[in-house]
């Protein structure tokens, strides 16, 4: 079977030449379209890139996104390997890279722009590469699947507080607090950023996790319209795509941040840069345990069942994030 197939190696530096990974040729529904290549070429290692053997992966929505081809006007390019997020070790450096050396263990989101310039060789794959700029060390006292389930989604999280300018002793309502993004919104705005009062919207089932999370005011959107509120807020983090209502929660010089496409003025609509710079800030908050991976009760699941890990995640129905283990 191809799962059982070796990747071709360097016999004069036993450096993989080609990987395992999932991949896809046409767009459409993760189910019709995915396929296991047994013997991708992995690309010519660049002065400023590290090449990775996978150990874990997290799955996101722009993921599937791609594959129903939302974005094809950036990111035309097929057959492709998807994946962003990564954790693994380091098995070869280029040699302008001085961050990074052969063993280390390392996470990370290794699409720079989010959006455009996607790389061919994604995540779901047995080794990736990554420019060292988009890396960082992975905390010691996280797994790699707990790694594997961060960069993007706190990433995410942090650019979007950044340019609400979110401050100690202001508020925030976090719309979609259960999911990857949201629930590290909710805890960047409480330990990082000092908010006063942190709201947030989920399902019935899920409330409780926002209570674990710091939420002062968990919101059931099943119950109750979170613009109909008596409270207001300084900032909205949108998550979901409601930006009217949103725009409809915030005090008078509050802003609105969203995820979103499209989105629309004055909400401040943004596609993540990824940096590894905003790992390594972090980091202290991971390693004293102020911030926490959150991982969605499925995870982890094996490398063979990605199909199925990718239309559990359009249910929409995943708390925390879904992440794949072990990598072949």
């Amino acid at each position: 079977m191809a799962t059982n197939i070796v990747p071709s190696t360097d016999p004069t530096t036993n450096i993989p030449t080609h990987t395992k990974a999932w991949f896809y040729s046409e767009h459409g529904k993760p189910t019709d379209i995915l396929k296991l290549h047994p013997n991708w070429s992995i690309p010519q290692l660049k002065d400023n890139q590290v090449l990775i053997k996978v150990v874990a992966v997290s799955l996101n929505p722009v993921d599937y996104k791609r594959m129903h081809a939302l974005f094809k006007d950036t990111d035309p390019h097929l057959p492709i390997v998807p994946g962003f997020d990564v954790s693994g070790i380091v098995v070869k450096v280029g040699f302008k890279v001085v961050k990074f050396k052969v063993g280390d263990e390392v996470y990370g989101d290794i699409n720079e722009e989010g959006l455009s310039n996607l790389k061919i060789l994604g995540t779901l794959s047995e080794y990736t590469i990554a420019e060292e700029r988009l890396l960082a060390h992975k905390p010691n006292n996280l797994s790699f699947i707990e790694a594997a389930s961060i960069p993007l989604a706190i990433e995410t999280a942090y650019e979007g507080l950044e340019r609400a300018q979110l401050s100690p002793g202001k508020s925030i309502l976090v719309l979609g607090g259960a999911g990857g993004v949201g629930s590290f919104a909710i805890q960047l705005a409480k330990h990082v950023y000092g908010a006063s009062e942190i709201a947030a919207t989920s399902s019935t089932g899920k409330l409780h996790l926002l209570r674990e999370l710091g939420v002062d005011l968990p919101i059931d959107y099943t119950k109750d319209n979170f613009e109909d509120l008596p409270q207001k807020f300084d900032v909205v983090y949108d998550t979901v795509g409601e930006v009217d209502r949103a725009m409809k929660a915030i005090k008078e010089g509050g802003k609105v941040v969203t995820i979103v496409p499209p989105g629309f003025p004055p909400a401040l609509f943004f596609v993540l840069t990824s940096k590894g710079s905003i790992l390594e800030k972090l980091r202290p908050y991971f390693e004293s345990g102020q911030l926490k991976p959150i991982l969605d009760p499925k995870t982890p699941i094996p490398f063979s069942e990605v199909i199925e890990a990718y239309s559990y995640l359009e249910t929409s129905r995943a708390t925390g994030k879904v992440v794949i283990y072990p990598i072949p």
